[in-house]
């Protein structure tokens, strides 16, 4: 993807998602071009793009119109980080989190029946990492470490349909932390539990890993609140 290309990307799917351009709005390549400078083929790439995320739909003869709500691709990554940059965040991260509640648990424990000698190593190898880092308030370093726990839980399921949701729980973590909706230090309980998981999966004990699981799911929805 050119730079150009994501420059526009970057620019016309908040807008999109935001509600700046309404559905119904009819849009042209040239009208893309003009206002962002570019030319018609980055502007055509940009359009085929928001096609896959289900934004739009473009026609020869009515052009490039904005579609409703319900058509949109609510698993694609960049539409979820659209949608958390949005003032319906906690809301959206309330559904988000229902979601994992609803698949985390159980692709633990199918981690801790599934999961190779090499997955069940790396698992704890990581959840002291998090112990560590979490411990001295390293946020960033933490969030990165959180992204990769969660990500090989879902794969070590041996799930295709769940490890196919690790981009997804990726821009929830990655959101929550962007937008500040993370305690300064995570929490004890939390790197507890994540220690949990990762030793019940290393040790092959599907409900120790589903209920520790569980819990880390309903202390992230507690922690947001109420959604408005």
């Amino acid at each position: 993807m050119s730079t150009a290309h994501s420059t526009v990307l970057a620019e016309v799917g908040p807008r999109i998602v935001r509600g700046d351009l309404a559905e119904g709005t009819v849009l042209t390549l040239d009208s893309l071009g003009e206002a962002y400078g570019v030319s018609r083929t980055v502007a055509r790439e940009v359009v085929q793009v928001l096609v896959s995320m289900g934004l739009v739909e473009s026609r020869r003869r009515t052009g490039i119109r904005i579609l409703p709500r319900e058509e949109w691709d609510d698993y694609d990554p960049a539409v979820i980080r659209w949608r958390l940059e949005g003032e319906d965040r906690v809301r959206h991260l309330h559904q988000l989190g229902e979601l994992r509640a609803a698949v985390e648990p159980a692709s633990a424990a199918l981690a801790a029946r599934h999961a190779d000698d090499a997955q069940r190593a790396e698992i704890v190898r990581i959840a002291e990492q998090m112990e560590t880092s979490g411990s001295a308030g390293d946020l960033r370093t933490f969030l990165e470490q959180d992204v990769a726990f969660h990500r090989l839980l879902l794969r070590a399921s041996g799930n295709v349909m769940f490890s196919g949701l690790c981009d997804v729980v990726e821009e929830v973590l990655r959101g929550r932390t962007d937008h500040h909706l993370m305690p300064p230090e995570p929490k004890p309980e939390a790197r507890r539990l994540h220690q949990v998981v990762a030793e019940a999966v290393a040790g092959g004990e599907p409900e120790v890993a589903r209920h520790a699981m569980t819990a880390i799911c309903a202390e992230v929805v507690s922690d947001l609140g109420h959604p408005r």
